[in-house]
């Protein structure tokens, strides 16, 4: 809150409304010694005029890419959100919306979070979405759980060329499960090696597409492979990819889960972000999290409800199948409103700038003395990864706070100190384009 209205009389009658004589009664059944005693060691009050310059100085500190040009990617993308996004998050009735057990009253919320599940569908070409999960990276995790729990094995196959994120967060749900995790080497080529051999005893192949490099991943092959061996196909998808990209369900996949930052949300330091999960309806009672389904009222209307709660505090908690216990409603909307508003013709829009950007900077900077594409023969969509010759890390820092120059590789593998990961979206002109590969000539130079 901005400002706290309550007056020392105020906080005295609601004691008194509660039967409490003072502050301290309120906390009498925390034993003494477990209670600090004294003053906080905190710097003097702040009129509100001192106190609001104050907290402008620390927040200049930081740097945000209102303030400078960003090539940063790696899973948080310097998107355009339309005003209309905004807008209608900060209504009143969406942005304080709480879970909608009462249908009756909230009709409203539903169906928003009905049109996201038909929207994501109709992106990924699966038959069911939920509504929704945290980010992309728990998603990819709970869907390796659901594959586990449909097939009953307990290996699960990931591709190195996953977001190692994302690799994290499967590994740390497998422990806790008991599950074990064996990763898929990338080729030279820079996606998941084909020749890799995938166990009988594998319950799901979990791949990205486009990969953490930026690389386009070959999709029939990975999802043919993985049915070969009994094992579901699930991959994590870029959403703005699929503007121009074959939906992954034309594929065969079973699940097509990823992180719908994208679609309308800030960047926001890494968060709230957006984790949408499809898949083929044969899986829809191991979905996790919660589905809106549309029904008919005792009038015959359309309603909306909320269907196959499979989470722990809906049912019996021994045939749960998700400990997800809300979700990122806010977050959906603005993915709704924002496919709404780009519509089918406006998303391969932003994905063929994005595509055609990225590889008109591909070109630019190969241009430049000692650098070049660590993955020449690679296909790939508004990411890429280039060799300099220098450490990444001395050029992105150089290049602050004109540019967030890209993701320096070594700070994820070793032996990758010159490789530099770099994020074209539609937000980047030509000028600023052409203008950071003169800003990489210099820092090449003095480097």
């Amino acid at each position: 809150m901005t400002y706290i209205p309550h007056t020392d009389a105020d906080r005295e009658r609601m004691l008194r409304a509660i039967g409490v004589r003072s502050m301290e009664d309120l906390f009498s059944e925390i034993p003494a010694e477990l209670r600090f005693e004294g003053r906080l060691n905190l710097p003097q009050g702040m009129d509100e005029i001192t106190l609001r310059a104050h907290l402008q100085r620390l927040a200049a500190q930081n740097l945000d890419s209102s303030r400078c040009v960003c090539f940063l990617g790696g899973g948080i993308y310097d998107h355009f959100a339309p005003a209309v996004v905004d807008t209608i998050l900060s209504r009143g009735e969406f942005l304080t919306a709480y879970t909608p057990y009462q249908p009756e009253v909230s009709q409203g919320i539903l169906q928003a979070m009905f049109e996201y599940q038909t929207m994501i569908c109709q992106l990924t070409g699966m038959e069911v979405s939920n509504a929704s999960m945290y980010d992309g990276a728990t998603a990819l995790a709970e869907a390796a759980l659901m594959a586990w729990h449909h097939t009953g094995r307990r290996r699960i196959a990931i591709s190195q060329s996953v977001h190692p994120h994302y690799r994290h967060v499967v590994r740390t749900y497998a422990d806790a499960a008991g599950l074990q995790v064996v990763e898929i080497p990338c080729s030279e080529q820079g996606f998941t090696a084909l020749d890799a051999p995938i166990d009988e005893d594998v319950a799901c192949v979990l791949w990205q597409h486009p990969n953490f490099y930026g690389n386009l991943e070959p999709m029939a092959e990975l999802t043919a492979r993985a049915h070969e061996h009994g094992a579901l196909a699930i991959v994590a998808v870029d959403p703005i990819a699929l503007g121009i990209l074959k939906p992954p369900g034309e594929y065969g996949v079973d699940v097509v889960v990823g992180e719908g930052q994208p679609l309308g949300l800030a960047m926001g330091y890494g968060g709230p972000l957006l984790g949408f999960y499809a898949c083929k309806e044969e899986y829809v009672r191991r979905l996790p999290g919660r589905i809106i389904g549309e029904t008919v009222d005792i009038e015959g209307r359309r309603g909306f409800v909320m269907t196959l709660r499979t989470r722990e505090q809906d049912i019996r908690r021994e045939r749960a199948t998700s400990n997800i216990c809300t979700n990122e409603a806010l977050m959906a909307l603005a993915a709704a409103v924002y496919l709404s508003a780009l519509g089918k013709q406006g998303m391969q829009r932003v994905a063929n700038l994005c595509l055609q950007k990225a590889h008109y900077l591909a070109m630019r900077l190969t241009e430049l003395p000692g650098v070049q594409m660590v993955y020449p023969q690679a296909r790939f969509f508004k990411e890429f990864v280039v060799s300099l010759p220098c450490p990444a890390e001395e050029v992105v820092q150089a290049l602050l706070p004109e540019y967030l120059a890209g993701l320096p590789l070594s700070r994820y593998e070793p032996g990758r100190e010159h490789h530099l990961l770099i994020a074209v979206t539609e937000k980047r002109t030509r000028q600023e384009m052409d203008d950071f590969v003169r800003a990489v000539q210099r820092a090449l130079r003095e480097a």
